[in-house]
């Protein structure tokens, strides 16, 4: 099948054909571009909404660590490198495809113009021969009608029996001139036509087939590379598929690695307080002042005026302490970590401690490494002079010996806590065992406080008036309950005024917190004192217009 055979008559056909081709390419070539679009713009898209989820990590504390905050960050860094892929693509098409095609088409055009061009040339030059063998036909076929015309007038002449000798020589000669010429034309039209009808054949069987030939190669050739480049615009897909199968495999590993259990056991370690939870509240009997005689009353009636108005003016105060089964308060972070409740602190102070470690091993590997040195310069002085080493040593032991002065500290800071947290699991078994006294914001000799340089050194002093103190606790109207507590650690009362405690033990509040760490409280057996406010869980009633009873 030729198209030089098949088609030899169909030229305006095959301009139009060609033309479409070319089109048709460009066409795709448009429509693999925008695809390049698209894929860009999608990878930029997923780009963007990864850097919008992604955690933005200031500090260590807001690292994700849940699992299933963990598995979403690898799913987005998988998202990440799935639209990296897509960017791929993208270059993939841009290069072997559309590229391969703009080149492809310009190259066509130039093709497809040359041979179309050869095409007309042939053409015309097939019509000017057809012009000349028809002009001489045309001049033939008049020479022809002369003669006969000449013939005619010979005839008449010679048998008209008026006519001259003259006359007829004259038509004689002028029939022989018109034969002659026709002879002459008939040989040139001869020629004309012999040689039309070998442009003819040449034009239709050589020149012609041999130019459609070319168009159609042309075109196949153009049909091959649009085969190419759809494959090729597969190919480009297709080569990331492992890439991209890997990249959701990650996100399913992702997925399983979500462990509910680990997550829950996160948040008992994030906000476990330490504490134990409050016990149950005591009987207040507010009826003792009615059995009283009416002086008793009036003393007892003056007594409970002046416990009303410290419990009106100290009450916000004393609600502000009991952040522990309540809000916490907003202060300023302490660099022993006082301000978080006993688990929280163990839990920091054992990460910075680590912390501490791995500097202090960073600077022993320096000074291990300074010291050879300084060995290789005093073996090798032409290296290096080892006094200029002195200054880096000094800097270096000056941080080691800074370095374990705060592992010293904090371990002490630790010691303390994890003292008392086992303090409290052994006097679960027993209540005899004192508590361990630490240094610290939270020991008997200081409490804890809203104010982090605030501490107190001991219980309220008396300034001398000890009968007073006496007198007071010996009256024999106690002052009014304005509230009760519970013993959130023991506590030996040793210095004089203190009331020794136990662990959950209940006592009623007579006197409020002034500021100074202690609180006045009164067992139900009347023996009153001074217990540390840090040590126990308030309660304070509002209003209370009587004193509590001995139970």
């Amino acid at each position: 099948m030729s198209w030089g055979t098949e088609l030899w008559d169909q030229f305006d056909s095959l301009d139009k054909h060609t033309q479409w081709g070319i089109d048709f390419l460009e066409r795709y070539a448009k429509f693999v571009k925008e695809r390049i679009e698209i894929e860009q713009n999608y990878a930029k898209q997923l780009r963007n909404l990864v850097k919008k989820y992604c955690p933005k990590r200031s500090s260590k504390d807001e690292e994700p660590r849940f699992t299933s905050c963990i598995a979403f960050f690898n799913i987005l860094n998988e998202l990440n490198d799935y639209a990296g892929q897509r960017e791929v693509v993208a270059e993939e098409m841009a290069h072997r495809v559309y590229g391969e095609l703009m080149r492809y088409a310009h190259d066509l055009k130039t093709e497809r113009k040359m041979h179309l061009q050869e095409g007309r040339k042939a053409q015309q030059y097939l019509d000017m021969c057809w012009k000349q063998m028809d002009n001489s036909k045309k001049k033939f076929e008049r020479e022809c009608r002369e003669a006969e015309k000449a013939q005619q007038s010979y005839e008449r002449l010679d048998n008209d029996t008026n006519a001259t000798k003259a006359d007829v020589e004259k038509a004689k000669q002028q029939l022989n001139l018109r034969t002659h010429m026709a002879d002459e034309n008939k040989n040139e039209y001869a020629a004309q036509l012999q040689n039309f009808n070998g442009e003819q054949h040449k034009h239709f069987y050589v020149v012609i087939p041999q130019i459609y030939k070319q168009l159609q190669e042309m075109d196949e050739r153009r049909t091959i590379k649009l085969s190419e480049c759809y494959r090729g615009f597969a190919d480009s897909e297709r080569k990331v598929i492992p890439i991209i199968s890997k990249c959701l495999e990650g996100m399913i590993l992702a997925a399983k690695s979500v462990d509910e259990r680990r997550d829950s056991q996160m948040v008992v370690d994030s906000f476990k307080s330490g504490f134990e939870p409050p016990g149950d509240f005591p009987f207040e009997d507010y009826s003792q002042h009615i059995y009283r005689t009416i002086s008793d009353g009036t003393i007892s009636a003056s007594k409970q005026e002046s416990g009303k108005v410290d419990a009106k003016t100290t009450v916000g105060k004393a609600k502000g302490k009991l952040w522990l089964f309540g809000k916490k308060p907003k202060g300023p972070a302490l660099e022993d970590f006082s301000h978080l409740p006993p688990e929280q602190r163990r839990k920091k102070l054992q990460q910075r401690i680590d912390e501490l470690n791995r500097e202090l091993q960073k600077e022993s590997d320096q000074k291990e490494a300074l010291n050879k040195m300084k060995d290789v310069y005093e073996k090798n002085p032409q290296m290096g002079d080892p006094g200029s080493l002195q200054p880096k040593l000094a800097e270096t032991m000056n941080n080691i010996d800074r370095l374990r002065m705060e592992i010293h500290k904090n371990e002490a800071w630790l010691s303390e806590v994890e003292g008392k947290t086992g303090g409290r699991g052994d006097r679960r078994h027993s209540s005899d065992i004192n508590h361990l006294v630490t240094q610290g914001r939270e020991s008997p000799e200081g409490s804890y406080t809203d104010d982090a340089n605030q501490e107190v050194r001991g219980p309220p002093q008396q300034h001398g008036h000890h009968s007073e103190f006496d007198d007071e606790f010996e009256d024999d109207d106690p002052l009014p309950a304005i509230g009760h507590c519970k013993a959130i650690y023991p506590f030996d009362g040793h210095n004089e005024g203190t009331l020794a405690m136990k662990e959950g033990e209940v006592l009623y509040i007579i006197e409020e917190d002034k500021g100074d760490g202690w609180t006045r409280a009164r067992r139900q057996n009347g023996e009153e004192g001074y217990v540390p406010t840090s040590y126990i869980d308030v309660t304070l009633e509002k209003n209370s217009k009587g004193a509590v009873t001995y139970i």
